[in-house]
C-alpha cells in the first residue's frame, strides 16, 4: 500500500494529511486555509455548507448550524437545527466532516481499496466516544479505518522534525481537549513515558470565560436585557454572533497587545427588550484575556505536572515542551506554561496541522489487513524455497539508515556456495560473500520508506541457485513508537464468588502498554436457555474506583442472549472464556467461547452495545444533581470521621454539579457537571484507601442503620439472627483489616435486598421509582413498553410479572451512585 491518510478531527478545526511513506501531503480547504472549521450550516432551502462558510453563517444564524459536537461523541445527545426541523446525532455531524475532509484528497487515493485512514481522538476520549468516531467513519464510507490517540499523533509528528536524542512534553491544546504526552527518543525509536489531560479544556472554554466575564456584564451594562440572556432562546442569535466576536478578537491577541471585541448594529442584527438595535465595542487588552484564562491555565499545568509524576520525572529530566493546538498560537499561553514547568518551550511543529501530519505517518505503521488493525511486524524473513533449507532474516521496518540481512543455513554449508545482495533502488551491490549460517551483511537505507533490495544465491561453480523468494523490502521510518500506555483502565464487573459482591476485573489497567491482548476464565452465575429471554451480562466500566463498581464510568453491555445460540444450555458454573484485544488506541474487542455448548460471541458481530452508557445532556440535569447531591452526602458523611484535603477538593468539584440549573439544556455545561462528579468520585476513592478502616466502619454503620430503620420489621426471627451475626463477623474482619470485610458487607445488603423484594408495596415502589426517571434510559422506547407492561401487571394484582418488569427496567438503565445498594446486572463469577 501506497496511501496513508491521517485525519485530525477536531472540536473547532479539522484537518487531513497523507504520506507516501517518504513524504507528508496537507489538503487545505476550498479556501486554502491549512485547517477546515468542523461546523455544518443548512438554509432554509436545503443547501449544506461544511467548513470556513459554514462557520461564519453559524453565528448568525445558529439554528441552521452545528458545531462543536465533538464534544459530545459518545452520548444520546441530539444536535438540533430548528430552523429547518433537523435533528442528527454526534456522529452523524462527525460523518459529514470526514466525508468532506476525505473529498480533499485526489481521486486515485481516495477510490484505492487499500487507502487506511487513521484518525485521531483525545487520549482522554473513553470508550464511548471511541466507538462513536469509528461510527462516524464508517458512516462517511472512509474503508480501512483505524483510531490513534492524538498525542501519539503529535509525538510521531515530532519526531518527523526532531533528529536527536531526547525527553520531551508535547502539550497539545485544542478546541475541546487537553492531551499531555512525555515521550523519550532514542535513536528514532520512540516511547511513550506516560500521558494525562483534561476532557473539557481547550480554546472553546476560553471563548465561554470571555462571554461570560467580558461580553455579557457590558451588554447588561449598555442594554435592556434580562440576567439570564445567554440561556434564553430569544436571544440566540445574540450569544452566538458575541462569542463568534469575542473569538476573534481572541486570536487577534496572538499578534497584537490589544484588540476590540466589535460588531456594529448592522453585523449583530439584534434588538434589545427596550427595541433598541444593540452593538459591540468593548476594548479588549492581553492583561483581561490572560487574567480570564488563567485557573484554566493553571488546571492544564497541573495536569502536566501530574504527567511528569506519572513518568517519575522532574523538570530537569525534560529538554523540551512542544506546543501542539490551535490556542497555543498565543505566545503568552506558551511563555507562561514553558516557566510554569520550568522547561524551554519549542516550536518544532505547526500547532494546527501536526496531529493529522503525525496521523498520516502512523497510519503507515499499521497492518491494514488485520482486524483488530494491530501494527505491521518489525521483523521479516524470505526462504530460498525448494530442497535448499535457507533463509534470510532481517529488520524489516526500522527508522534506522542501516539495516542488517543474516543468514540461516540448516543441514550442511554448500562447499564454496556464496550469496550476494544488490540494491534494485541504487545500484549497489555488497559482492559476493561466502555462504554460511550466521554470515550478516550490512545494507545503507538511502530513503524514507521502502528500501528494495535482491539476493543472488551461488553454487560452487559460481552458477546461479533459483530462489521462489529473492527480494527483500525494508522501510525506513519517521519514528517507531515503541509503547503507547493506557490512557484508562478498562474493567468487567463480576462477582467475587457465586452469590458475592460485585467488583472490577480489570482487562487493562491505566500505563498498561498498548497495543495488549489476553484470555480470562470467567463463570456462569445464573443457567441460561437456548431461545430464552434471558441474558448473560459483561458488563464494562471505565475507571480505577474498586468500590462501589458504580462509580466508574459505565462504556457498555455485552451481552449473550438465549436468542443468540439455536440449542443447549449455558449451565450455572460453566466456562466463559473471554479473549479481549485492546488497540493501540484504546479500543476493546471481546469474543467469548462457551465449550458447553460448542458457541462463540464476538463484539464486533452485534454483539456488544454501548447504548446502555450513553447520556443526552440536553435533559440530564436531574440525573446529574442527583447524582451530585448522592455523592455530597457520602462525602459529608465521611468528613464527620476523617480529614482529608481531598474531601475538600471533592466538594469543590460538585458544587459545581450541583450548581447545575434544573431543565439545563446547554448540553456542554450539562457534561461539565457529570465529569465533576466523576472526579469527586474518583478523589473520594481515594480518600477510601487512605482511610479504609474509619470508612469500612461508616459504611457497615449505615447498611446496619438501614436494615433497623425500614428492613427489620419485614425480616423473619432467622434473618434478623442472620444479619446480626454477619453484622459482628464484618465488625471483626474491620478490626482484623481483612480483605474479607467488602465480601461480608456485599451480603448485609444482599439480605436487606432479599427481605424487601419480598415484599410487594416495595416491587410497586421501584418500580413508580424506575417509570418516572424516564431520563435514565436512552431505549425509551423499550423504557416505556415495560412500564406499560408494568402498569397491567400492578392493575391485574400479578405482582410476579411486575417483579420481571422491575428487574428488565433496571438493567437496561444507566448505572448511578444513587441505587448502588440495590441491584447488581453482574451474573458472571471470576474464574
Amino acid at each position: 500500500m501506497k496511501n496513508y491518510v491521517g485525519i485530525d478531527l477536531g472540536t473547532t478545526n479539522s484537518a487531513i494529511c497523507s504520506y507516501d511513506g517518504e513524504n507528508v501531503r496537507l489538503y487545505k480547504s476550498p479556501e486554502q486555509h491549512d485547517v477546515t472549521p468542523s461546523a455544518i450550516f443548512i438554509d432554509k432551502r436545503g443547501n449544506k455548507y461544511v467548513g470556513a462558510r459554514a462557520y461564519n453563517n453559524s453565528a448568525r444564524n445558529p439554528d441552521n448550524a452545528a458545531v462543536l459536537f465533538k464534544r459530545l461523541m459518545g452520548t444520546s445527545t441530539p444536535i438540533k437545527l430548528p430552523a429547518i426541523d433537523l435533528t442528527m446525532s454526534p456522529e452523524e455531524c462527525s460523518a459529514e466532516i470526514l466525508r468532506v475532509l476525505f473529498g480533499f484528497l485526489p481521486e486515485e487515493i481516495r477510490n484505492d481499496p487499500e487507502t487506511g485512514t487513521v484518525i485521531t481522538v483525545p487520549a482522554a476520549f473513553n470508550q464511548m466516544q471511541k466507538d462513536s468516531t469509528m461510527s462516524a467513519a464508517e458512516a462517511a464510507g472512509l474503508g480501512k479505518v483505524a483510531l490513534m490517540q492524538e498525542p501519539v499523533s503529535a509525538v510521531m509528528s515530532v519526531m518527523r522534525h526532531r533528529k536527536g536524542d531526547g525527553v520531551f512534553l508535547v502539550y497539545d491544546l485544542g478546541g475541546g481537549t487537553l492531551d499531555i504526552a512525555i515521550a523519550e527518543s532514542i535513536a528514532g525509536r520512540v516511547n511513550l513515558l506516560a500521558h494525562g489531560g483534561i476532557a473539557m479544556c481547550g480554546g472553546r472554554d476560553f471563548d465561554r470565560i470571555l462571554l461570560d466575564n467580558v461580553v455579557k456584564p457590558w451588554l447588561l451594562d449598555n442594554f435592556d436585557l434580562p440576567e439570564d440572556f445567554t440561556v434564553n432562546a430569544q436571544y440566540k442569535s445574540l450569544v452566538r454572533m458575541a462569542t463568534w466576536a469575542a473569538e476573534k478578537a481572541k486570536i487577534e491577541l496572538s499578534s497584537k497587545e490589544e484588540a476590540v471585541i466589535s460588531l456594529s448594529e448592522t453585523e449583530l442584527g439584534a434588538k434589545d427588550a427596550s427595541g433598541e438595535e444593540m452593538y459591540l465595542d468593548i476594548p479588549f487588552p492581553r492583561a483581561v484575556l490572560d487574567e480570564l484564562i488563567e485557573p484554566k491555565l493553571a488546571e492544564s499545568i497541573q495536569a502536566a505536572r501530574e504527567t511528569m509524576e506519572k513518568a517519575g520525572l522532574t523538570p530537569h529530566d525534560i529538554e523540551r515542551v512542544v506546543f501542539v493546538g490551535g490556542p497555543t498560537h498565543y505566545k503568552p499561553l506558551r511563555d507562561k506554561v514553558a516557566f510554569e514547568l520550568g522547561i524551554a518551550p519549542s516550536t518544532d511543529v505547526n500547532p494546527m496541522t501536526a496531529v493529522a501530519e503525525g496521523a498520516a505517518v502512523f497510519a503507515e505503521s499499521i497492518d491494514w489487513n488485520s482486524m483488530t488493525r494491530s501494527r505491521k511486524s518489525t521483523r521479516g524473513a524470505i526462504s530460498a524455497g525448494g530442497r535448499l533449507d535457507l533463509a534470510f532474516n532481517y529488520i524489516a521496518r526500522t527508522p534506522d539508515r542501516r539495516a542488517k540481512i543474516a543468514v540461516k543455513l540448516g543441514g550442511t554449508a554448500l562447499a564454496g556456495a556464496a550469496f550476494q545482495i544488490d540494491s534494485l533502488d541504487t545500484g549497489w551491490s555488497s559482492g559476493r560473500i561466502a555462504l554460511k549460517d550466521g554470515a550478516t551483511v550490512e545494507v545503507t537505507l538511502t530513503k524514507p520508506g521502502e528500501n528494495t533490495f535482491k539476493i543472488f544465491v551461488f553454487d560452487s561453480t559460481g552458477g546461479p541457485i533459483f530462489l521462489e523468494n529473492s527480494k527483500i523490502v525494508i522501510t525506513r521510518t519517521a519514528a517507531t513508537i515503541d509503547g503507547i500506555p493506557s490512557s484508562s483502565s478498562i474493567g468487567i464487573e463480576v462477582l467475587d464468588k457465586l452469590g458475592g459482591r460485585a467488583v472490577v476485573d480489570f482487562i487493562v489497567k491505566e500505563g498498561d502498554s498498548l497495543p495488549k491482548k489476553g484470555q480470562k476464565t470467567y463463570k456462569a452465575g445464573e443457567s441460561l436457555k437456548a431461545g430464552s429471554n434471558g441474558v448473560i451480562n459483561f458488563k464494562l466500566w471505565e475507571g480505577d474506583i474498586e468500590d462501589p463498581v458504580t462509580d466508574n464510568r459505565p462504556i457498555g453491555l455485552f451481552t449473550i442472549n438465549g436468542h443468540d445460540f439455536e440449542s443447549g444450555v449455558i449451565s450455572a458454573g460453566a466456562d466463559l472464556i473471554c479473549e479481549y484485544e485492546a488497540s493501540d488506541s484504546g479500543n476493546i474487542w471481546l469474543s467469548v467461547t462457551v465449550p458447553s455448548i460448542g458457541g462463540t460471541f464476538n463484539s464486533s458481530h452485534n454483539f456488544y452495545s454501548r447504548d446502555g452508557g450513553l447520556i443526552d445532556y440536553t435533559s440530564a440535569s436531574i440525573q446529574v444533581r442527583e447524582d451530585a447531591e448522592s455523592v455530597r452526602s457520602r462525602v459529608q458523611a465521611v468528613s464527620e470521621k476523617v480529614e482529608n484535603p481531598k474531601l475538600d477538593q471533592a466538594m469543590e468539584k460538585l458544587d459545581q454539579a450541583t450548581n447545575l440549573k434544573e431543565g439545563e439544556s446547554d448540553p456542554e455545561t450539562a457534561k461539565q457537571a457529570m465529569d465533576s462528579v466523576l472526579e469527586a468520585k474518583k478523589l473520594l476513592a481515594q480518600v477510601r484507601k487512605e482511610h479504609i478502616k474509619e470508612i469500612r466502619q461508616l459504611d457497615l454503620d449505615r447498611c446496619v442503620g438501614f436494615f433497623n430503620s425500614s428492613v427489620r420489621e419485614y425480616a423473619r426471627p432467622t434473618e434478623v439472627s442472620a444479619f446480626e451475626n454477619l453484622a459482628r463477623t464484618a465488625r471483626r474482619s474491620i478490626d482484623s483489616n481483612s480483605s474479607d470485610f467488602e465480601s461480608h458487607l456485599g451480603k448485609l445488603k444482599g439480605k436487606n435486598f432479599d427481605i424487601l423484594w419480598r415484599q410487594d408495596w416495595f416491587v410497586v415502589d421501584w418500580f413508580k421509582h424506575l417509570s418516572e426517571e424516564t431520563y435514565l434510559f436512552p431505549d425509551k422506547r423499550k423504557h416505556a413498553e415495560l412500564v406499560a407492561i408494568g402498569r397491567e401487571a400492578i392493575n391485574a394484582d400479578e405482582i410476579d410479572k411486575l417483579r420481571r418488569v422491575v428487574w428488565e427496567l433496571d438493567n437496561m438503565k444507566i448505572g448511578t451512585a444513587v441505587d448502588d445498594e440495590m441491584f447488581a446486572a453482574a451474573n458472571i463469577v471470576r474464574g
